[in-house]
């Protein structure tokens, strides 16, 4: 089994997407052997469900979003196998987090897995605006690909 946890900043948006992207990705491929969550850097919306607008642009095209938001702890680098931060702000609190070179080395950038995207980047955040929820929905859908890919 090969762990893969998304993570953005509150967990309701951009790595829920990526989950349920990568979910549908997987099954439709026929992998069972991947255990797929997401969680945020931060607590603020501990519990919430995937906001409405990702939830509804998800859906719309076929990527089912569930499950609630969760905060990333430190003792989650044992439960995972890759850490997929959706952007560099949340890839350096993660590797702040991290203690050791291992648990560093599991954490990577999504779009890093787009081969079409420039080197470092971003998943923008739609919640403030600077990027809509069909273009991250594209971009987790690109960045997924190429990670499903990746993984053999």
């Amino acid at each position: 089994m090969t762990r893969i946890c998304f993570v953005c900043l509150g967990n309701i948006c951009r790595s829920p997407t990526a989950e349920g992207v990568m979910r549908k990705l997987a099954e439709d491929a026929g992998r069972d052997d991947l255990v797929i969550e997401s969680a945020g850097t931060s607590g603020y919306h501990t519990g919430e469900p995937p906001d409405a607008r990702s939830a509804e642009v998800a859906k719309r095209r076929g990527y089912p979003l569930g499950g609630r938001s969760q905060q990333f702890k430190r003792r989650d680098f044992a439960r995972f196998d890759l850490v997929v931060a959706m952007d560099r702000k949340n890839q350096r609190d993660l590797l702040a987090m991290a203690s050791s070179d291992e648990e560093r080395a599991k954490v990577v950038l999504l779009r890093d897995y787009d081969p079409e995207s420039p080197e470092g980047a971003e998943v923008p955040d739609p919640w403030y605006g600077e990027g809509g929820f069909d273009q991250v929905l594209d971009i987790c859908i690109a960045g997924c690909r190429g990670l499903l890919a990746s993984l053999g």
